[in-house]
């Protein structure tokens, strides 16, 4: 089976940086160790003189993910629940969520506020919905804490942890956040 395979791969691919291109030139690439994110500006590689000639550019590389790193695809839907795919009994079927259930991938620990955008942004964050700006739905923000809709740099979403890994992120459907 892939996935578990691919999840023990992308630890060591972290381990070790991978470059690639010239560094200092508009083309290098790096991965980053994942430590810090977003990950620290590098120091400027450059020469800087009074004559633009004597001068030396360099440009900071592009952060890209690791060679091994798997793809990812988060699918949110709402009104559903346990009741709903296959994996957990329901009566849509789901037969790769079924098998990855049985090799012992189950993502069953869920806080849901039984409001869409509160819960979406608990689970693209991984924090409560209230720490996450989401108390109610975005309609219906107040502006006081935990209840403004604004999702705070700090609380950064899954979409930007992957785009600030050099992941292509894009959000696709219904949003509300």
């Amino acid at each position: 089976m892939r996935l578990p395979q691919v999840i023990a791969v992308a630890p060591s691919a972290r381990a070790q940086i991978q470059t690639t291109g010239t560094p200092g030139s508009p083309g290098a690439a790096t991965t980053i160790s994942g430590k810090q994110l977003p990950a620290p500006d590098p120091k400027f590689g450059g020469v800087i003189k009074d004559d633009a000639l004597q001068s030396k550019p360099w440009w900071a590389p592009r952060i890209v993910p690791p060679k091994e790193a798997p793809n990812v695809l988060l699918i949110i839907t709402d009104d559903s629940g346990f009741g709903v795919p296959s994996t957990f009994g329901g009566v849509i079927p789901t037969p790769t969520m079924d098998r990855l259930a049985k090799n012992g991938l189950r993502y069953n620990n869920i806080h849901s506020t039984a409001l869409c955008s509160p819960t979406r942004a608990a689970l693209i964050t991984g924090r409560n919905h209230h720490s996450a700006g989401f108390g109610v739905i975005s309609e219906q923000s107040t502006g006081f804490p935990g209840y403004n809709s604004i999702i705070a740099e700090d609380k950064a979403t899954i979409g930007r942890i992957l785009k600030d890994n050099g992941y292509a992120t894009s959000w696709f459907g219904k949003d509300h956040n």
